[in-house]
């Protein structure tokens, strides 16, 4: 990445005059058109369940911009919510604010979302490698083999779906909760979809020489269509390692949040209390990271501008 933070405007929340006023995610603004819904990713980055300041210039554009790219690479596996992506083809409302939606925001139709994340993993690391040490071989009501370190390669990838928390932490649950839930027929849709579009992104990934260690989809209904929503492999989403570099038993060389996590672990921060400023290396160094994915991953560089 050569393009310094300095150069980058950081968008950390929009108010886009003449339109209700948006809901607020930890990083996305989603403004409500009626028919359509326009999800805006700015430049908030969150971790351990507390957005961080201050922002990273230029994520939320890396983040659109590479859903996206995704996006187009599933088709064929599962049809997705997206409108428009280009400015110029949103409804008129918009258009006055053209510079600050441009790069980073998405038209979608507006969807019944399922009230579970769906989570794929090929790899042990985050709550489940915890979660494995907590009981001794399980995680997520999945038994696993005996031996297993931080970033061991699983002997397949596994689906663990969770809880989707508006506020506070996603808790992981075991499949039977999912079919208590969403039904049988919906829970093995969802199932079988994760883990084929986890294998197209494992695919992709590992001929960029990285490894998709686990991610996370969002899933919706559209005039009673199961549809993808929401970001897509992303590395706020996902852990992406580099794998000549990946040796198990060791902190992977990552492109994602993890960068953040150590430095605040490192920091000493308890999680609980305000969450410490993030000084400016650690900001380039994220950009940095993200916009490395995304580069390697899409075949050339985020538009920033």
């Amino acid at each position: 990445m050569s393009q310094a933070t300095s150069t980058i405007d950081t968008v950390w929340q929009t108010d886009l005059g003449g339109l209700p006023a948006p809901k607020r995610g930890k990083v996305r603004d989603i403004y409500d058109l009626g028919e359509h819904l326009a999800i805006v990713a700015c430049d908030r980055i969150s971790a351990y369940d507390h957005v961080l300041q201050p922002g990273i210039p230029g994520k939320g554009k890396i983040l659109n911009q590479l859903t996206n790219f995704w996006f187009e690479q599933m088709t064929d596996l599962v049809p997705n919510h997206l409108v428009a992506t280009d400015v110029a083809d949103f409804p008129k409302a918009l258009q006055p604010h053209a510079d600050v939606l441009r790069g980073r925001t998405a038209l979608v139709h507006k969807a019944s979302v399922v009230p579970f994340e769906c989570v794929a993993r090929g790899f042990l690391a985050g709550s489940a490698f915890r979660e494995y040490k907590r009981t001794g071989g399980r995680a997520c009501g999945i038994d696993l083999p005996e031996g297993l370190v931080r970033a061991s390669r699983l002997p397949e990838p596994i689906y663990t779906p969770a809880t989707k928390a508006e506020d506070g932490h996603d808790e992981n649950i075991d499949y039977p909760t999912l079919v208590e839930g969403v039904g049988e027929e919906m829970a093995a849709r969802l199932r079988d979809l994760t883990l084929a579009l986890y294998g197209r992104g494992v695919a992709h990934a590992e001929k960029q020489g990285l490894l998709l260690a686990d991610t996370k989809f969002e899933f919706g209904t559209v005039n009673g269509e199961l549809v993808l929503i929401d970001e897509v492999l992303t590395p706020d989403s996902s852990r992406y390692w580099e794998a000549d570099a990946w040796t198990p038993g060791t902190e992977p060389v990552s492109f994602d949040k993890q960068y953040v996590r150590n430095w605040l672990d490192a920091e000493g921060w308890d999680h609980e209390t305000a969450p410490p400023e993030l000084p400016a290396d650690v900001v380039e160094g994220t950009l940095s990271r993200y916009a490395q994915a995304f580069e390697r991953i899409a075949g050339h560089a985020p538009d920033l501008s």
